[in-house]
């Protein structure tokens, strides 16, 4: 399994960005996409997951309302649209998977991105 992650960079306070999560070798039936974040000197969080087989999508309550996963499974690619972004959501941002239903515990994935850094300025 590998997955590629990209549409970081360098934004304003309010501004938008997209994170691609482009995945392949991906042989399980039914499976999760997660979205990870760390800050320098802090743990990795939870962001947001999606999963082929439940009808929601999950979100950590810091971006509910603000953040949009969605999945083209036709590429398969998994994106995070980010909107009125915070200077508190800079962080390398993660992708990661694995079979069965969404968490966003960071221990429930065994397959991860390298990552792609977003930094939002005051």
């Amino acid at each position: 399994v590998q997955l590629v992650e990209s549409g970081g960079g360098l934004v304003e306070a309010g501004g938008s960005l997209r994170l691609s999560c482009a995945t392949s070798g991906l042989s399980y039936g039914d499976y999760a996409i997660a979205w990870f974040r760390q800050a320098p000197g802090k743990e990795r969080e939870g962001v947001s997951c999606i999963s082929t087989s439940e009808r929601r999508a999950f979100y950590d309550e810091s971006v509910e309302g603000r953040f949009t996963i969605s999945r083209d499974s036709e590429k398969p690619t998994v994106y995070l649209q980010m909107d009125n972004l915070k200077p508190e959501d800079t962080a390398t941002y993660y992708c990661a998977t694995d079979a069965g239903r969404c968490s966003l515990w960071a221990r429930t994935y065994r397959h991860w991105g390298h990552g792609t850094q977003v930094t939002v300025s005051s």
